[in-house]
């Protein structure tokens, strides 16, 4: 039985960068080698199990993942606008770097940070000097090419 849309896949997955850098995986093993239960103390890593068809991954690995019967592997690069999309000039804000800083309780926005918009869109501080404050509220991953390491492991 191969996958299609509407069955519920359950996968293990490895996503790298093209550089090969590990942002993200189900298996524990891989994670800690990456230094990713680090950043993630409390996150359980297990097998993902998604109804194909449903949005609730990125059309790129909904596609890859359509027609991998169980137990099979596969290899899925998935261009940008199949994943985060594109990097997007829109998306970074700048504010007044003193509004900024009232609505921070006093405190000095730094480069790096996070912070979260009244629309409820996260964004990281990518610049910061004494009159303007600019945020990029870009999904982490847009503007990248990922490579997905998959193995099927249930459909049902």
């Amino acid at each position: 039985m191969t996958a299609t849309t509407g069955d519920a896949v359950t996968f293990e997955y490895t996503g790298k960068l093209e550089d090969g850098t590990v942002f993200d995986t189900t298996r524990e093993s891989v994670a800690e080698e990456a230094g990713l239960t680090e950043a993630q103390p409390d996150r359980e890593f297990a097998p993902l199990t998604v109804e194909l068809g449903t949005g609730e991954v990125i059309e790129g690995m909904e596609e890859g993942l359509e027609g991998l019967a169980e137990g099979e592997t596969a290899t899925l690069t998935i261009p940008p606008e199949k994943g985060y999309g594109e990097w997007d000039e829109a998306n970074v804000q700048e504010y007044s770097t003193e509004e900024l800083r009232e609505m921070l309780g006093g405190e000095t926005p730094e480069e790096g940070a996070f912070l979260e918009a009244n629309n409820g869109r996260h964004g990281q501080i990518t610049h910061v000097d004494d009159e303007v404050t600019r945020a990029d509220f870009n999904p982490r991953l847009a503007g990248e090419t990922l490579v997905f390491d998959v193995e099927v492991v249930d459909i049902s």
